[in-house]
């Protein structure tokens, strides 16, 4: 097959994988990081403790990331066709991969925001802050750097799925290796294929890099050391009180 041959069904094959990637990233990020918070939250000494919910939903999420993508997408074909009309496609292979993503995502955000400096949220406690002050103002925004890095390895995996969905009919660049660089012996336009996806996947993971770094080093002189600040200055306010 020659290039003028390979082109078109390569930026075909990009477009249907930049598609089901993009949409069932956005899914797992707006699904995954609420329930990555609310692990958080829910955990023994959290702000919200209940150990009931944070067994079911640990349990829930375990359950979805231990199931080998290519078992949940058989597992899910009578979900996906009622959601979608079909079992075939790369509308169809967007349900499998967003239930897949949510909860790799979620244990990424768990694992972020519990990095985050205890003392910040005792700190705005300590000023009235509410759960929902806590979350949005510190445990989120300290946590951004690591999100980002979260999202990228995220993005990667579904990258990852979208190429294996492939092999059932699910289009994309998957599906692209393996009807014609696989099923017809077109072992050239197989290899432009895996070199292109490890291009897209070091790009991707650049400029997640640089996002993740940028944001941090942002993060140096934000709220945070500013809390840290007024934490400190407490005490001291304290005692000038007592002594006037």
């Amino acid at each position: 097959m020659t290039w003028s041959e390979m082109r078109p069904l390569l930026e075909q094959a990009s477009w249907e994988t930049l598609i089901m990637v993009g949409w069932s990233t956005l899914i797992a990020v707006v699904a995954g990081l609420p329930l990555g918070v609310l692990l958080v939250l829910s955990d023994r000494g959290g702000l919200l403790q209940d150990v009931v919910v944070n067994k079911v939903v640990g349990q829930v999420v375990n359950v979805g990331r231990s199931m080998p993508f290519i078992i949940l997408m058989v597992a899910l074909m009578s979900f996906t066709r009622w959601v979608t009309g079909t079992t075939i496609g790369s509308e169809a292979a967007i349900v499998p991969l967003a239930i897949g993503g949510i909860p790799f995502f979620a244990r990424l955000v768990e694992t972020a925001v519990r990095e985050v400096d205890g003392g910040l949220v005792e700190a705005v406690q300590s000023m009235g802050g509410s759960t929902w002050t806590i979350v949005r103002k510190v445990l989120v925004p300290e946590a951004l750097p690591s999100l980002i890095a979260s999202t990228t390895t995220t993005v990667i995996a579904l990258i990852g799925y979208s190429a294996m969905a492939g092999t059932v009919g699910g289009g994309g660049l998957g599906d692209l290796a393996v009807r014609y660089g696989y099923q017809r012996f077109d072992t050239g336009l197989m290899w432009i294929t895996v070199a292109f996806l490890a291009v897209v996947i070091s790009l991707i993971q650049f400029a997640g890099d640089l996002a993740a770094r940028t944001l941090h080093r942002r993060g140096r002189g934000g709220a945070a050391p500013a809390l840290r600040l007024l934490k400190a200055k407490e005490p001291a306010a304290a005692d000038i009180g007592k002594v006037a």
